[in-house]
């Protein structure tokens, strides 16, 4: 195999990095690159000039990768001595083997593919090849997916000094060696299709009877676009459809395959294959260039490493749900078929056709996620014993007053948009919107924005690049029964309420039906308007039933089945930080060892309270609270609706021997308006008083106030009046 100039560079490049003397390499390589054929190659060269040595790449748990990746090294590097995890459980680690394990199968829960027994066999697999003088160097495939601190801890069990972590979108760890593929050599040696075409030659306003129909046409016609430009290079590629259905959506699998059939390309005559965790149709032959499946449809689930050079069009079908846009995705259709263009722009180029408009969210999200180191810290010995009594919702009653949720929800919305018992000017002030407040769309059709557009490199996919495309589709309350149902249960589920519950409050707002009766009605929309009226204004409803439940009202704090527990802080965390930081310095006063100056994510607001607890005298010790689980310290509260919800306040500490619990957020700006965004501050501040006082300990909420550049300190009831009594100078106080 002739290796591209780009990949003989990647592998001098690791081969260097081999040799230095940082722990952690980084490969970001493009979705198409070879990834695969430099990493098996690279391996193989090392292991001629380093005697003793293992190599063990890991896998994540989809699309049975680890084989895959094997079947590859055999492929590419004869005779080389490759191993699966049932191959290691058999005869344990040799010289210059190269062990191919799922990663998940040693760590997640449920997983029977190593029972107690065997588990301590691999271990002791691992003890026998220190003890035999091998050293580990590891490989971490799709270093991005679901690696967590189960994970590495299987990687610490290696004991190695070289960890290679491999993705077309790494977490990146700037203290790491980062190896770089750049698209743009891929493109350029011709592995990738020079361009990514959004919804070609949609048109600004659409409007049509099937979103999902809509688009299968638009891609089959590309297909067979393709098709016949492809005969004309004489090239026996058919070019694949990728139909991506969200998660459980079995209705719309049934009307993509009625679709499908329609044109006659179906199950039965082999044309149209369905690869699902639970269905495996026509698959056999389908990455070969002339397999005759015209389209396959998937779930994210094959997203991972599934290598089909002639996938060429992706169909992104969304029903009524919020999925991230997996980048990865987009790479199934970025590969050339032939490992080279052909100087035609339909064959350079690939398609993506979809509704839904957060791919482009998606793909910045991939670009720039997680820029951060991390590592293992643990707890000074001095604080292993101390303890708080923390709060956690009853396991016995958790119960939600329907009757308080629609009077607080009711209340919101007259007096965020001055409404009143006149239906008609209700929807006239609710279309215009108020300050602070969102517009609603009225309209008895379903109202969708997506882009379209052309993007070179993923970093080109962004709004800004793109066109505009608004698609309008009449409504059908049984095709879009499903899609109420789901939005109806979200904005719910932002309260924390039943499906039961927040249709009952919605119809009783809006819906002029005998079943929703309410003398204080908003809106009098008919069936089909009310559907479209949900499902249109998802995003704002969600906002009035959170902020409803936020709203200023006498606080009910009388929790009658709170439940106790004892509160230690965690024995280790993970903690991330960024190691580009030029101010790296550990923490002395924190209550981990190895705490830096430099810890993210932090708000800026508790990026200045740490900075001022290391420097006050009176401070002897802090801790940094998380903000989701059991394991950190909680306080109940209770929203409009008499729910229960837990506060977990940002920092404990010791101020000259006394406990002290504190919450931070946005401070005041310097002409003194507010920069708080929580909502639930009063209430949060209200019950931290409350709990303060119960367990005779100190604390409060902490703000900056920018115009004087002081940390301020409320310990008695919330106020936005940065001017008020309540906010004392902090340094005043401790």
């Amino acid at each position: 195999m002739n290796l591209m100039k780009f990949q003989l560079n990647a592998i001098r490049e690791l081969l260097i990095a081999m040799e230095e003397s940082g722990r952690d390499i980084i490969l970001k390589s493009p979705t198409g690159s070879g990834k695969t054929i430099m990493l098996t190659h690279f391996m193989s060269e090392y292991a001629k000039g380093h005697a003793r040595t293992v190599f063990v790449w890991l896998t994540p748990g989809k699309g049975n990768l680890e084989e895959q990746s094997k079947r590859k090294m055999d492929l590419y590097i004869h005779n080389s001595s490759t191993k699966l995890l049932s191959d290691v459980m058999t005869s344990g680690f040799c010289e210059n083997d190269f062990c191919f394990i799922n990663w998940e199968k040693l760590t997640k829960k449920g997983n029977n593919a190593l029972k107690g027994s065997e588990r301590t066999n691999f271990l002791e697999w691992i003890e026998k090849a220190h003890n035999a003088g091998l050293s580990f160097k590891v490989i971490i495939d799709e270093s991005h997916q679901n690696f967590t601190e189960k994970s590495d801890a299987i990687v610490q069990l290696f004991k190695t000094d070289k960890i290679i972590r491999c993705s077309a979108t790494p977490i990146i760890d700037k203290s790491a060696k980062l190896i770089e593929i750049s698209e743009a050599d891929v493109i350029a040696e011709g592995l990738i299709k020079k361009l990514l075409v959004i919804n070609e030659n949609f048109p600004n306003d659409i409007e049509a009877e099937s979103p999902t129909e809509y688009l299968l046409e638009k891609a089959l016609k590309k297909q067979n676009e393709l098709v016949c430009a492809f005969a004309k290079y004489e090239s026996n590629v058919n070019p694949l459809i990728i139909v991506q259905l969200p998660n459980n959506s079995d209705l719309l699998l049934d009307t993509v395959i009625s679709w499908f059939e329609s044109q006659h390309i179906s199950i039965d005559n082999g044309l149209l294959a369905v690869w699902l965790s639970a269905r495996h149709d026509n698959l056999e032959a389908i990455e070969k260039n002339d397999g005759k499946q015209i389209a396959v449809i998937i779930k994210q689930a094959v997203a991972t490493g599934w290598d089909c050079p002639r996938a060429h069009i992706l169909v992104k079908l969304r029903e009524g749900m919020d999925e991230t846009f997996e980048i990865q995705t987009i790479g199934r259709i970025r590969r050339m078929a032939e490992a080279h263009h052909y100087g035609n722009d339909a064959l350079d180029s690939c398609y993506l056709y979809t509704f839904d408009s957060k791919f482009t969210q998606g793909a910045q999200a991939a670009l720039g996620k997680n820029a951060l180191s991390a590592k293992t810290i643990f707890l000074k010995n001095e604080h292993k014993k101390f303890s708080l009594i923390k709060e956690q919702r009853t396991q016995i009653l958790d119960t939600q007053d329907d009757a308080a949720a629609l009077k607080s929800i009711t209340e919101y919305l007259k007096t965020t948009y001055n409404l009143d018992d006149d239906c008609k000017q209700n929807k006239t002030r609710l279309e215009t919107g108020a300050e602070n407040a969102e517009k609603f769309v009225f309209s008895e059709k379903i109202e969708r924005t997506t882009f379209s557009g052309e993007a070179r490199i993923i970093a080109d996919i962004s709004n800004d690049n793109l066109n505009v495309v608004k698609f309008r589709q009449k409504l059908n309350t049984h095709t879009h029964g499903r899609e109420f149902h789901n939005r109806v249960g979200r904005i719910g589920l932002e309260i924390g309420m039943e499906y039961a519950s927040a249709v009952t409050i919605l119809g009783k707002l809006f819906a002029n039906e005998g079943k929703f009766l309410y003398k204080e009605k908003l809106l009098e929309l008919s069936i089909k308007e009310w559907y479209a009226f949900v499902i249109n204004n998802f995003d704002a409803l969600r906002h009035v039933f959170r902020f409803a439940m936020s709203a200023q009202q006498e606080p009910s704090l009388e929790l009658e089945t709170v439940s106790e527990k004892p509160f230690f802080i965690p024995q280790s965390a993970l903690f991330t930080f960024d190691s580009s930081s030029k101010v790296q310095t550990e923490c002395k006063k924190n209550v981990y060892t190895g705490y830096l100056s430099s810890a993210e994510s932090r708000s800026a607001p508790e990026k200045l309270f740490e900075r001022f607890c290391e420097n006050c005298s009176s401070v002897d010790w802090w801790y940094k609270n998380g903000n989701k689980g059991d394991e950190y310290f909680s306080i109940v509260y209770v929203d409009n609706s008499n729910r229960q919800k837990l506060f977990y306040p940002d920092y404990i500490l010791s101020v000259k021997g006394e406990i002290w619990i504190c919450e931070t957020k946005g401070g005041f700006d310097k002409t003194g308006a507010s920069e708080d965004i929580d909502i639930f501050s009063p209430k949060k501040c209200a019950v931290l008083q409350k709990y303060l006082k119960k367990h005779n300990l100190h604390g409060g909420f902490v703000r900056q106030d920018k115009a004087s550049m002081e940390l301020l300190i409320c310990t008695g009831d919330y106020t936005d009046d940065v001017n008020s009594d309540a906010w004392k100078i902090l340094k005043d106080v401790w």
